[in-house]
């Protein structure tokens, strides 16, 4: 468990606001339940999709997403691991491959999440990417209520990560306006079966 509640250069959670805020969120919280559904709801509620909302910053550390209120759903998966690892609950990020055709057409790429360790249930995967008509991303556990459902050619991936994928941190760091992103979404290769 102990590389699910690393401080990392990205999952920054001891950076003064980031630590203030996992703090605050967990105040009156007498489960892990109870926090992790606190910081799940605020990410997805108070940060700003990067994409549903065209912002032309793309953040790619917890304190950066927590700063500018906004991220991709990698960088909001970076802000929530923070805050949970902050309050000592194990986080990990989990990724499925979708289609992003809403951005450009019949392109696939990686979607971020969490892998959250909860004592009564073990992992559970949210979405904190934030709702907008078609997605209702919810904390339910056991329950998964993730942002989408799976559809033609797209998948889990089905690991447990203890940190992102480079080609997501490559990313976020390379690319810096909404256009730059839209081009340029992290991916995998396919290897033919």
């Amino acid at each position: 468990m102990k590389a699910y509640l690393q401080l990392t250069k990205i999952i920054d959670f001891s950076n003064k606001e980031v630590h203030t805020l996992a703090i605050d969120l967990a105040k009156g919280c007498k489960t892990d339940e109870q926090i992790a559904k606190n910081c799940f709801e605020y990410v997805r509620d108070e940060i700003r999709h990067s994409g549903d909302h065209k912002d032309n910053i793309t953040t790619a550390t917890a304190s950066e997403v927590l700063k500018h209120k906004t991220g991709w759903c990698y960088a909001k998966a970076f802000l929530l691991a923070a805050l949970l690892r902050a309050n000592g609950i194990p986080t990990g990020f989990a990724y499925q491959r979708l289609s992003c055709s809403e951005y450009k057409p019949d392109i696939y790429c990686l979607h971020g999440l969490n892998w959250i360790y909860l004592k009564e249930f073990g992992w559970y995967r949210v979405d904190a990417r934030g709702n907008k008509e078609g997605v209702d991303a919810q904390f339910m556990p056991p329950m998964e209520k993730l942002a989408f459902a799976l559809g033609e050619n797209e998948f889990d991936l089905s690991e447990n990560f203890s940190e992102p994928l480079p080609v997501i941190i490559d990313t976020l760091r390379k690319y810096h306006t909404y256009d730059e992103m839209i081009c340029h979404f992290p991916d995998i290769e396919m290897k033919d079966e």
